[in-house]
């Protein structure tokens, strides 16, 4: 590609020319005139902050759930929880494997394991909670108050384990469940500390477990992410293979439905690095990157249906409230979603943490247990005059001034917005303005980013359902940065260093000239072109379109047919008149390097053959020769061949060449093919004796 920017010649002839010219992509219909920003969907409405409010997938903001704040300290990840008989929660962290309680709105350290983190929790028998662990992949009894602060006592073995990912106990059976790796085995522990293999998988390991009404075992694995459905000591077979890394939790609702979570994740897993002398170092079996999450419900015939999938966030908690409604907690941005039998599901907490490690939604004690920083968050109630929704920041890509905010909602709501210059809202951003009551006009001053915020304090059953902000940016001329051109039908290949190879079929003549060129357009307002030229030396401009013709595109074929050969200078003005008032229109222009037009092949002045011995000349009008070549007739093999100069630089070239490596002996007829700058290809024949 050649650019024609000032100073830089670009030759095209008649017969050989095409401009490949990146051009700027197409804009919406949105970037005329006023515009706006247009809030109504889940993904739109979820993206900002969401304090006490629930955002689900039919575009419904209302209030949500409240939620108290506890921080745990001493503590960097939560992996488990446990509600105890009188109302309070223990709480499996990391990276120290310590068990707080939390009760009366204090959290306390009742007991250490030494490991790396307590990955399960369970009430067993007479109230006494079973915890596991890992990289140890030891099991440990608590009593039923959560102990003292001081070491746990251990609880049996599990032979050949090395991490304990989940717990169940069958309340009936009185029979405990274990999880494994790196051997992906199922234990079944009695009272006393005694296990035996219930069921060996082929996974490396077991990571969820759940029992039913029936005693049936369910197991998740990672790995295949395979859901194993176990109804006795080694009677195993798979109920679902599910397309996804691991089957992260399981858990069983109202009549017999099951709910399970997978998840796909972007990398594989990687259990932490076992240090035999000494405690386990702080890390995390956690993934770095968010994974896929996905939600299923099994009904008592086996049937899956799906009922949630993030592509953004994989989920790592999982529980059922009093009604039989899921809900999964994910392992990014910290957030808790529901959904419903009709499939719409309802963003309804988005906490300040990186994940939500434990949740329960049943009961009296109703909670999140969250990561990053571990906070222990009870779940107050649903709605309050403190709930708010705010919005991500909007970017109007260039300062704009902004209209009016309408919304459309069920009750009374308060809106108001704020502005800035800057991508992230700071000091330097305008304070928030007074609340509407109804849609009006925003008194927010100009500026690039806005933020919308709603409130609840008017009526706290009110659901905001679409909100619409309408603006208009500065308005910034579009510039033309470059008219771009190469050669079109010549029939060269171009190679480093503007180096030409020889071969091809000869090109078919063309009088057309492809133009196009780059042009920045800030705003990206719908823009009209209007291209010219002239001749060097003359000062008239004539258009290359036809009349009444209007170009909207950033190219244009120019037909050359019937002009005078020569330089030539091509103008492009871009206007952005179609998306403006004439007091607004921006104009800007560029004229190109010299273009020049040649329509005619080069003409032979001599040619000859003197044993294997090839003379000749050949004269172009405007020039310079480009390349000479030759080739024996009836062969479609061209060898390029150098003038007596030895350079390619002049409209007229001689060249006296010996061309018995080509020609072999005998009587031969010997093509030359000569070609000028702008592609224009002569080709005569003489014969060889």
């Amino acid at each position: 590609m050649t650019s024609l920017s000032p100073g830089k010649l670009a030759r095209l002839g008649i017969g050989a020319l095409v401009l490949a010219a990146a051009v700027v992509p197409a804009k919406t219909a949105s970037a005329v005139g006023t515009r706006t920003f247009q809030l109504d969907t889940i993904d739109e409405l979820k993206g900002g902050d969401l304090t006490g409010v629930s955002v689900d997938s039919n575009g419904n903001v209302r209030a949500g759930l409240t939620l108290g704040s506890l921080p745990v300290q001493d503590a960097s990840s939560v992996w488990s929880s446990v509600v105890l008989p009188d109302g309070s929660v223990l709480l499996g962290t990391g990276s120290d494997g310590k068990i707080f309680k939390v009760s009366g709105g204090k959290a306390t350290l009742v007991a250490t394991t030494g490991a790396m983190a307590v990955s399960s929790m369970v009430v067993a028998w007479n109230g006494d909670v079973i915890a596991g662990t890992f990289p140890d992949g030891k099991l440990y009894r608590l009593p039923a108050g959560g102990g003292n602060g001081g070491p746990a006592a251990a609880f049996g073995d599990l032979p050949g384990a090395e991490d304990v990912w989940a717990l169940a106990f069958d309340a009936k059976s009185k029979s405990l469940y274990a999880a494994t790796g790196p051997e992906g085995k199922v234990f079944r522990v009695d009272q006393a500390g005694k296990s035996q293999v219930h069921f060996d998988s082929d996974e490396a390991h077991i990571v969820s477990l759940a029992v039913a009404d029936d005693g049936t075992v369910y197991a998740g694995s990672n790995g295949k992410g395979l859901l194993y459905k176990i109804t006795g000591p080694g009677r195993a077979t798979v109920a679902y293979d599910f397309d996804a890394d691991e089957v992260k939790a399981i858990a069983f609702g109202k009549n017999g439905s099951m709910f399970v979570v997978a998840n796909k994740m972007g990398e594989s897993f990687a259990p932490p690095k076992r240090n035999r002398t000494g405690p386990a170092g702080p890390q995390s079996t956690r993934p770095s990157k968010p994974g896929k999450g996905m939600l299923y419900r099994f009904g008592k015939d086996g049937i899956a249906e799906q009922l949630l999938t993030d592509n953004e966030a994989h989920y790592v908690s999982l529980a059922i409230d009093d009604a039989g409604a899921p809900y999964v907690g994910t392992g990014a941005e910290g957030r808790l979603y529901t959904v419903d039998e009709a499939h719409v599901a309802s963003l309804v907490a988005d906490t300040d943490e990186r994940q939500i490690g434990a949740v329960v939604v049943s009961g009296k004690q109703r909670f999140l247990a969250t990561t990053d920083p571990v906070v222990f968050r009870e779940i107050k109630g649903t709605g309050g005059a403190d709930a708010v929704w705010t919005s991500k920041v909007l970017d109007a890509g260039l300062r704009a001034t902004f209209g009016r905010l309408a919304w459309r909602s069920e009750g009374q709501l308060e809106l108001s917005t704020r502005s800035g210059n800057t991508e992230t809202p700071d000091a330097t951003w305008s304070a928030w303005s007074a609340g509407l009551g109804a849609p009006g006009d925003v008194q927010s001053p100009p500026g690039r980013y806005v933020q919308i915020r709603a409130r609840w304090s008017r009526d706290p059953k009110a659901v905001l359902r679409e909100v619409t902000l309408y603006f208009v940016t500065d308005n910034a001329r579009a510039v033309i940065t470059s008219i771009d051109a190469t050669a079109k039908n010549s029939g060269s290949k171009s190679g480093k260093m503007g180096i030409v190879s020889s071969g091809g079929e000869s090109p078919r003549p063309s009088s057309s000239v492809k133009l196009s060129w780059r042009v920045d357009n800030p705003d990206q307002d719908d823009l009209r072109y209007r291209v010219s030229y002239r001749l060097e030396g003359q000062n008239t401009w004539r258009s290359v379109q036809k009349p009444g013709e209007k170009l909207t595109r950033p190219e244009l074929d120019w037909d050359t047919t019937g002009l005078p050969e020569g330089p030539y200078r091509i103008l492009v003005e871009a206007t952005d008149e179609l998306s403006n008032p004439p007091d607004r229109v921006q104009k800007h222009s560029l004229e190109s390097a010299t273009v020049l037009v040649d329509n005619t092949p080069p003409v032979y002045k001599a040619l000859a053959m003197q044993g294997r011995k090839l003379k000749g000349e050949v004269v172009d009008g405007l020039g310079p020769i480009a390349r000479i070549e030759v080739s024996i007739a009836g062969s479609d093999e061209w060898r390029p061949l150098f003038p007596s100069d030895g350079v390619l630089d002049e409209p007229s070239e001689a060249f006296d060449v010996d061309i018995a490596s080509i020609v072999p002996p005998g009587a031969h007829i010997v093509a030359v093919r000569v070609y000028d700058s702008a592609g224009n290809v002569v080709t005569r024949d003489v014969e060889a004796k």
